[in-house]
């Protein structure tokens, strides 16, 4: 029973995860998401962000532009897709 219970946890230890802003809901099961980082300049040594933008697969379609969303690594879904949104950290301000 306790090995039971110490698998799901292991696997979710592996898992990369990343929070990010959902920048495009139009396609179907699936959020674009933009991740930003900040990082040094190697040489000037100013902070500069980075970006990278993500397909996360969302079954029910409930994440919208300008949300908040944590994602995190799964086994590809599609030729672009190897990433699932696993939960909504902020919805986003009606404009």
């Amino acid at each position: 029973m306790t090995t039971e219970q110490a698998t799901p946890a292991k696997a979710a230890k592996n898992q990369r995860t990343l929070v990010g802003r959902v920048v495009s809901d139009k396609m179907q099961k699936t959020v674009t998401v933009l991740v930003e980082r900040k990082v040094k300049h190697p040489r000037i040594g100013k902070i500069i962000t980075r970006s990278s933008k993500y397909h996360a697969h969302s079954e029910a379609n409930e994440f919208k532009e300008g949300d908040l969303v944590e994602i995190s690594e799964c086994s590809p879904i599609s030729k672009t897709k190897a990433w699932k949104v696993t939960k909504l950290i902020e919805k986003s301000k009606a404009v």
